[in-house]
C-alpha cells in the first residue's frame, strides 16, 4: 500500500449536526476521512497518528456543565488542525484563548470579511476578500491564544476565524462543509492539500481494488451467504464480492411479496446473467402474508418481517452447507457507514474494511435507530462478517457500483424500506392491498422518472435541485366517495409522497409540474381498479418523516 493510500482524516465529533457532512466533503476531494467519538483514545493515536484532524461543531457551550470534554492532546499529535465552530472554541480554550457568550446570536448566512492577517492564511488563500459563510453559534472566541493570529472577521463576530500556522493550527467559526459557504470547499481544499501536504488518492478504482484484496484475504477458500434484497447496498456487495470470490459467494434472494411491481424478477434476471456467483431465490411471499394477517402496528410488521426473513436466511444457509458439503463460515452485509454512526456500532470487534483496515465499534456512541444488517446472530449460529462498504458513504456506494458494472437502474435505485411495501399500507397486509399498491406505485415511478429523465437531459446533472430524491404511493385505510361513468364508488384513494433530499436526514416535498400530477393521478384513477382519488403530501421532514410508518 503506497504513502498516499494510508491517508486518513479524522472528523472528531462533538455532537455536530453537520458530523457527517464534513466526512463526505473531505472524500468528495477524494481523502479517505471517517467520523470518531469526541472521547477517542488518543494515546492510541499516538502508534497511528492519522493524516490530520477536524474537530466538529457541536450545540453545547465549552464552559457548560455537560459540554463534550476536549482532549487537548489532540493537538499535539504533530499533524494538522482545523477547528470548526465548537472546535474552535475548544481549541481556543484549551490554549489559552478567551471564548465569551455575545449578545448576539449568528444563525445563517454572514459576511465575511479576510483581515489584514488573514491576506497570507493558507486556509482563505484564492478565496475573496469579502464572501458569505454560514454561521450557528452564540458563544465566539473573544481573545486568541498565544501563537495565534485573527485571520476574518463578520459584522458579529470579530474573530470569525484564527490560526497558528507554524503548529498547523487553523479554526473557523463558520461551516465550510455547508454548501451555503460559497467558498468553503476551497477552504478544505487549502487544508488537506497545502497544509496538511495531502494527495487526492481516495478514487473507485482504488477502494475496488483495495476491497478486493481485502476480501480475499479475509476468506481464504470459505464460502460466503449475502441476504440480496436488490437494494443498492446488498447489489453493490454482491458484485463486488463476485469479483473477488467468484462462486463461493452464495447470494440468498428471499421474495417476501412486498417488493415493488417486477423487482423480484429485476433483480433475478442481473445476478443470474450478469455475475458468476451461486443465486439461490426463495419465494416466500405465502409464508409473509400468513406471519402479517391482521397486524396494523407498523412496529409489530417490522419485527415480523425482519424475524421471518432471518429464518429463511437461516434455513437456506443450512440447506447451501448440505448441498455443497461445505460450512459456511462469512456472512457478508451491505452496512454502509452511516449505519455504523446511526446504529452506534456498539457490537465492537474488527471488521475489515473497504480500505483493508480494522476498525473497532464505539460502546459509548448513541444510538438514533436500529438498522436489519445490524442485529445479534441467533444462538447456535456463527458466521464472521464481511462488511466491505462499512465505510462508504451512500453516493460512494452507487459510484462503486457502476464501476463494478451495475446496470444504472439499480445502482441509482430511490431507497426504499426494509419491510417493503408492508410499511406503505396504512393497516393490515392483504394479496389484494399489496396488488393495489404495487400497480399505483408503478405508475407513480415511471412518470416521475420521466420527469427526472428530463432534468437529467437538461441539465446534465443527475442530482439537480429540482429532481425528486424518492417518490411513491401509500395506500391508506380510508374510502372516499367518488363518480365514474356516473355512477358513485366508494373507493380508496392513494396517497402520493415525493421528496427532495440529499441524506434522508432533512427533507422537503417536491415541488412537481402540475402536469406531472395531473397524469399521475388521471392513470391511476383509470387504471388502478379500487382507487377513485390522488392527495399529494406536501409535509416536510421535519415535523413529518419521509415514510408514512
Amino acid at each position: 500500500m503506497s504513502e498516499a493510500d494510508k491517508q486518513r482524516v479524522l472528523v472528531v465529533d462533538y455532537g455536530a449536526q453537520y458530523g457527517q457532512l464534513i466526512a463526505r466533503r473531505v472524500r468528495d476531494l477524494q481523502v479517505f476521512s471517517e467520523v470518531v467519538s469526541c472521547d477517542i483514545d488518543v494515546d492510541g493515536l499516538r502508534a497511528d497518528p492519522p493524516s490530520a484532524i477536524i474537530l466538529s461543531g457541536g450545540p453545547a457551550s465549552v464552559y457548560a456543565s455537560d459540554a463534550p470534554e476536549f482532549n487537548p492532546r489532540l493537538l499535539e499529535l504533530g499533524v494538522p488542525v482545523l477547528g470548526l465552530c465548537y472546535g474552535m472554541q475548544a481549541m481556543a480554550q484549551a490554549l489559552g484563548g478567551t471564548v465569551a457568550h455575545t449578545d448576539v446570536a449568528e444563525y445563517g448566512p454572514a459576511e465575511l470579511s479576510v483581515i489584514a492577517d488573514g491576506t497570507s492564511s493558507p486556509l482563505l488563500a484564492s478565496t475573496p476578500e469579502t464572501q458569505t459563510v454560514w454561521m450557528s453559534h452564540r458563544d465566539a472566541v473573544s481573545e486568541v491564544p498565544a501563537g495565534f493570529v485573527a485571520t476574518a472577521s463578520t459584522p458579529t463576530t470579530a474573530i470569525a476565524a484564527m490560526e497558528c500556522a507554524e503548529r498547523g493550527l487553523y479554526a473557523t467559526q463558520f461551516h465550510p462543509e455547508v454548501h451555503h459557504t460559497v467558498h468553503g470547499n476551497t477552504m478544505l481544499s487549502h487544508f488537506l492539500f497545502d497544509v496538511a501536504g495531502l494527495t487526492p488518492s481516495w478514487t473507485m478504482a482504488n477502494i475496488s481494488e483495495a476491497a478486493v484484496a481485502a476480501v480475499r484475504e479475509q476468506v481464504g477458500g470459505s464460502r460466503v451467504i449475502l441476504g440480496l434484497s436488490g437494494g443498492v447496498d446488498s447489489s453493490v456487495v454482491a458484485a463486488l464480492l463476485s469479483r473477488a470470490i467468484g462462486r463461493q459467494l452464495t447470494c440468498v434472494f428471499v421474495d417476501n411479496g412486498l417488493l415493488r411491481k417486477n423487482e423480484p424478477e429485476e433483480v433475478q434476471q442481473v445476478f443470474t446473467s450478469q455475475f458468476d456467483l451461486d443465486f439461490v431465490a426463495v419465494d416466500a411471499d405465502e409464508r409473509y402474508l400468513r406471519a402479517l394477517a391482521g397486524v396494523a402496528d407498523p412496529e409489530k410488521k417490522r419485527r415480523i418481517i425482519g424475524t421471518l426473513f432471518w429464518q429463511i436466511f437461516f434455513e437456506e444457509a443450512a440447506k447451501i452447507a448440505e448441498r455443497t458439503g461445505e460450512p459456511v463460515s462469512y456472512l457478508a452485509q451491505g452496512t454502509i457507514y452511516p449505519d455504523v454512526i446511526e446504529s452506534g456500532a456498539s457490537r465492537g470487534g474488527a471488521v475489515t474494511a473497504v480500505d483493508g483496515s480494522a476498525t473497532t465499534g464505539s460502546e459509548k456512541a448513541s444510538t438514533i435507530k436500529s438498522h436489519h444488517n445490524l442485529v445479534p446472530f441467533p444462538e447456535g449460529v456463527h458466521f464472521e462478517l464481511i462488511e466491505p462498504l462499512r465505510n462508504l458513504f451512500k453516493d460512494e456506494v452507487r459510484a462503486l457500483g457502476a464501476s463494478l458494472g451495475l446496470p444504472e437502474a439499480l445502482v441509482y435505485r430511490q431507497p426504499f424500506p426494509g419491510p417493503g411495501l408492508a410499511v406503505r399500507i396504512i393497516s393490515s397486509v392483504t394479496r389484494e392491498k399489496l396488488a393495489t399498491l404495487k400497480d399505483a406505485d408503478a405508475i407513480v415511478r415511471e412518470e416521475i422518472d420521466a420527469y427526472n429523465r428530463q432534468l437529467f437531459e437538461a441539465t446534465g446533472v443527475r442530482d439537480s435541485e429540482r429532481s425528486v430524491w424518492q417518490y411513491f404511493a401509500v395506500l391508506p385505510d380510508i374510502r372516499s366517495v367518488g363518480v365514474m361513468g356516473d355512477e358513485r364508488t366508494y373507493e380508496h384513494p392513494i396517497i402520493l409522497r415525493a421528496v427532495e433530499s440529499r441524506d434522508a436526514m432533512t427533507a422537503d416535498w417536491a415541488r412537481l409540474p402540475y402536469d406531472v400530477l395531473a397524469r399521475i393521478s388521471s392513470r391511476i384513477v383509470a387504471e388502478v381498479k379500487g382507487i377513485n382519488r390522488v392527495v399529494y403530501d406536501i409535509t416536510s421532514k421535519p415535523p413529518g418523516t419521509i415514510e408514512w410508518e
